[in-house]
């Protein structure tokens, strides 16, 4: 069993936010695999199912973000995964738009829905696919940058990315994360340009 999470925040407001490009990802994951049909699991929607021959449970936790570690923890313990069965999708300000790392462990970066993760007893140790968003290059901007929409000039690379997040599945089932990073980035090679910035509407427990 593996568990692949997508953080993001529930609901059509934030639907299209970069801050949940990891609900994005486990959306496109799920449909090329045919995974589920979604259901209301573990504070979550979920979906069940298997690729390349590996069971796997399709995660998008609705506690909003910064309570994502209740729903991913329940569901861990519930299937009794180790660390190294979770992998979470999520935005990454320290990435430039369209690039994508894998890591495993480490600190949160100032991601509220890896650190509420971290600090569910699952622990640090976990998988972590890192979606980039770009920075706004202000700290003062952040939040509006991750709780705003992409702009249309965005939709390619980010259908790009999410495609060869999808595509190269069966790398990351198999452990090799490397690999799976490698071909992410061969399938969907990143644009060099500067994030837009569009204002948004803060509430608690959304970042």
């Amino acid at each position: 069993m593996l568990l692949l999470v997508g953080l993001g925040n529930p609901g059509p407001k934030y639907a299209r936010n970069r801050h949940n490009i990891g609900f994005m990802a486990i959306d496109v994951i799920a449909a090329r695999y045919g995974l589920g049909p979604w259901r209301k699991r573990f504070q979550a929607e979920a979906a069940e199912g298997a690729i390349a021959g590996v069971k796997v449970l399709a995660l998008k936790p609705q506690t909003f973000m910064n309570q994502s570690g209740r729903s991913v923890g329940e569901a861990a313990s519930f299937f009794k995964v180790s660390p190294a069965q979770v992998v979470v999708f999520y935005d990454e300000l320290d990435l430039a738009p369209g690039r994508f790392r894998m890591k495993t462990g480490g600190g949160a970066a100032g991601h509220n829905g890896i650190r509420s993760i971290a600090a569910s007893p699952i622990g640090e140790a976990f998988r972590r696919a890192r979606l980039g968003i770009g920075h706004p290059g202000d700290k003062a901007k952040v939040l509006s940058h991750v709780l705003g929409d992409f702009a249309k000039s965005d939709e390619a690379w980010v259908e790009a990315l999410l495609d060869a997040c999808a595509a190269a599945a069966p790398l990351l089932i198999a452990g090799e994360d490397e690999k799976y990073q490698a071909e992410i980035m061969r399938l969907a090679p990143a644009e060099k340009k500067d994030p837009k910035q569009r204002p948004a509407d803060v509430e608690d427990g959304e970042a």
